[in-house]
């Protein structure tokens, strides 16, 4: 049997859904650079032959990539993968020292925006004007000579921590305070770059696209921007599904990722062209692929950013429900050598219902923050009563907290660090997707204060029973 080193840090595909499709294909050794639970009898361990933990302390730089080889090495690995944005251009490294597959020399171009949109600059590829920043000073000179409303944000950054939204130039110093605070010491909290260790000094500004759903949508309620979910095989990109959204909340923090597309077929082809020029040009290897484009006026596109790595929380599930198409074993097999089964066109038809994955976070759809603090009990919460007759939705058990947590008040910096958990919802079809989404997160707040109560008030009367 192939043995797979599997490195694991924060973020990217949850380990109860990742484990068992590696371990379907080989032997799966983990590198855990992340802390894990003390509990031995996690359901995700029993697919591990072993787990290697790297202890407190952070491992950065050329050491993280001697470690990666090192592992690799004493387990006889024949293939290194990890999904999580942080540690993407340390496996790079060290996939190219072990002589195997990985994203390769391109892997840069996917974690530093300011090299990514260069690049696609240069390669045709529509982005939006932007500037380097490095001081307070630099951000002043770039807000005038960009277009406001612009953006601030992190060049080496995911999941919209630590951005900022500048609409006159009196922002300028209120966002870079904003954006500096929020960056400093999320590192030592495992959401910083692991490799470049001068990545938090490195922002950019850029002017918010002007996106519409304004002839791209029949219904309302979406998003105006969208994501393919790809792999590239020895260089091929091979795009295999769009997720869709609903809007994000201030500044730009994502609530749902929903598949199928219900845009029409030639809408969505011209999304995969837009999406395969855009991974063309990064020059990547072998990976996965989470491009974001947005939906522009007169039909045109614009791509925000692309990843050398899958989407993360629980967007593979949402691909793998609704079209029957593995990504995780199409990258694990393809890492390996083997028939990976890549589409060679998009899919643009699920056949198998709607799903989506949605923020459990404190504010509704439309970014309110909530007005209490409810405590988070998966064994109370019920929250199928918020959905259709055929709908169903449940917690994503390892990316959520323990039973008995408060969900935090919404701080928009932070981003998708606001996240208490995920949900995962599946419907009979796209509109009661669409809907119950919003019934979710709408109505959450008042489920969870309700289910509190309620269960306040069984015990109560289950301890005067008693006496």
């Amino acid at each position: 049997m192939k043995k797979i080193l599997f490195v694991h840090a924060r973020g990217g595909v949850p380990l109860d859904h990742a484990l068992p499709r590696l371990a379907a294909c080989g032997e799966v050794h983990m590198l855990a650079l992340s802390a894990l639970s003390a509990d031995r009898s996690e359901p995700w361990r029993r697919w591990c032959a072993d787990v290697i933990e790297a202890g407190d302390r952070r491992i950065v730089g050329e050491e993280l990539v001697d470690l990666v080889v090192a592992s690799a090495k004493e387990v006889g690995a024949d293939a290194v993968i990890g999904f999580s944005e942080y540690i993407l251009l340390a496996l790079a490294h060290a996939a190219e020292r072990l002589g195997l597959p990985g994203p390769g020399a391109g892997a840069v171009y996917s974690r530093d925006k300011r090299l990514m949109r260069e690049r696609w600059a240069e390669a045709g590829v529509p982005v939006p004007a932007f500037r380097r920043v490095a001081t307070e000073a630099e951000l002043a000179e770039a807000f005038d000579a960009l277009t406001a409303p612009m953006l601030l944000k992190p060049a080496w950054g995911a999941g919209s921590i630590g951005q900022a939204v500048l609409r006159t130039r009196d922002d300028v110093a209120g966002a870079w305070s904003s954006v500096t605070g929020a960056l400093r010491g999320l590192a030592d909290r495992g959401f910083g770059e692991s490799y470049e260790t001068d990545a938090p000094g490195h922002l950019l500004v850029e002017e918010i696209i002007d996106a519409t759903t304004e002839g791209w949508y029949e219904e309302e309620g979406y998003g105006d921007y969208l994501s393919v979910e790809g792999v590239v095989a020895r260089g091929v990109f091979h795009p295999v599904a769009i997720t869709g959204r609903i809007p994000t909340i201030a500044p730009f923090t994502e609530l749902s990722s929903h598949a199928p597309c219900v845009l029409a077929e030639p809408l969505q082809r011209r999304v995969e062209e837009v999406a395969r020029a855009a991974v063309d040009a990064l020059g990547l290897d072998t990976c996965g692929t989470h491009t974001e484009i947005k939906l522009c006026r007169d039909g045109g596109l614009m791509v925000v950013e692309s990843a050398a790595r899958f989407g993360g929380s629980a967007i593979m599930a949402v691909v793998e429900e609704v079209f029957g198409a593995d990504l995780v074993t199409m990258l694990t097999r393809e890492l390996l050598g083997e028939p990976a089964g890549l589409p060679e066109r998009m899919l643009v038809e699920g056949g198998r219902g709607a799903a989506a994955e949605m923020s459990l976070i404190g504010t509704d759809a439309a970014g309110r923050p909530w007005t209490t603090t409810p405590v988070w009990d998966a064994r109370t919460a019920d929250l199928d009563l918020l959905v259709s007759p055929g709908s169903h939705v449940e917690p994503v058990r390892s990316l959520t907290v323990p039973d008995g947590t408060p969900i935090p008040a919404y701080d928009a910096p932070r981003g998708i660090t606001n996240c208490a958990g995920m949900l995962f919802l599946t419907s009979p079809d796209p509109g009661t997707l669409l809907r119950d989404t919003y019934a979710v997160l709408d109505g959450m707040e008042a489920r969870l204060n309700d289910a509190a109560t309620a269960a306040a008030t069984t015990a109560a009367a289950a301890g005067e029973n008693g006496a």
